[in-house]
């Protein structure tokens, strides 16, 4: 098994979770979460001032998934997230020995 872990723009969440689901990978985890990547934050302009924020606003998604299914999860999470310019994010791809489901004790190697 593989864990999928994707840092995302918040506004293409709801793509991402459309497409996943449209291809069946329904079951995820949703982190809120700061950072910066190349980008080194934006320039706003507050008050008349120009304002620097460097630590922006992203969307962790965390997606344990099968090692067959992982070029197709990657793929769609790609799509669906490109905007095309700087930021659009990033996505790791981790081993997983096992998973436990609490509720029956079940485990899946």
């Amino acid at each position: 098994m593989k864990l999928v872990k994707a840092i995302i723009k918040p506004e293409r969440f709801e793509f991402i979770k459309k497409a996943l689901e449209e291809k069946s990978f329904i079951s995820m985890t949703i982190t809120e979460v700061r950072g910066r990547g190349e980008q080194k934050g934006i320039s706003l302009e507050y008050r008349g001032g120009l304002m620097t924020v460097d630590i922006l606003p992203k969307i962790q998604i965390e997606i344990v998934i099968k090692e067959k299914d992982v070029d197709s999860v990657v793929a769609i999470i790609t799509e669906s997230a490109r905007t095309g310019k700087i930021g659009d994010g990033k996505i790791f791809v981790i081993p997983v020995e096992k998973a436990i489901r609490i509720r029956t004790g079940e485990t899946e190697v």
